[in-house]
């Protein structure tokens, strides 16, 4: 009879050495979804915090990384359902955008992306906020690569919609 490895629970270094190097990528990413620092900031604060707390909870069915974009993405969702922000809330400034090397010049843009389904929300910000890959958006949500794709094609699609309807 074989025994399986026990799980090897993250270390605070190894929680520490991502908050270090992508504390900006995780804020990014809250920024865009919360649309203010002081939120996104202590939203960031509170889920490495919960990652600290729950360490042990870690089942290592993934990547640390992934992990804790799960949970700051759950977290963020959480706190804008909560909240009930308008579909503006939701996208994220123009000067936070510009500040990202991505400026979405056109209102009608930012709302047709408040306007999307949470899932894909989510999904284009931390493709287009986060630079994650395909790989790490599916580790992060909980979903298969392929629901990725098909999430992110789907978003992409309707956005596109949007703008030529706005544009007409």
């Amino acid at each position: 009879m074989e025994r399986t490895p026990p799980r090897a629970e993250p270390t605070l270094g190894q929680i520490e050495d991502v908050y270090r190097h992508q504390y900006r990528k995780f804020l990014r990413v809250a920024l865009a979804m919360l649309r203010d620092h002081e939120r996104a900031h202590d939203a960031v604060q509170e889920t490495f915090a919960r990652a600290i707390r729950n360490r042990f909870g870690f089942r290592g069915e993934g990547s640390l990384e992934g992990w804790l974009w799960q949970m700051l993405t759950n977290h963020c969702c959480d706190l804008l359902r909560a909240r009930q922000p308008s579909a503006e809330a939701a996208v994220g400034s123009p000067e936070l955008l510009a500040r990202n090397d991505r400026p979405l010049e056109h209102a009608e843009l930012r709302a047709a992306i408040a306007a999307l389904p949470e899932r894909q929300r989510t999904m284009i910000f931390l493709r287009h906020y986060a630079d994650l890959d395909y790989e790490q958006i599916a580790e992060a949500v909980g979903v298969a690569r392929g629901t990725v794709a098909a999430t992110l094609n789907a978003a992409r699609s309707t956005l596109q919609r949007a703008m030529e309807g706005s544009a007409a």
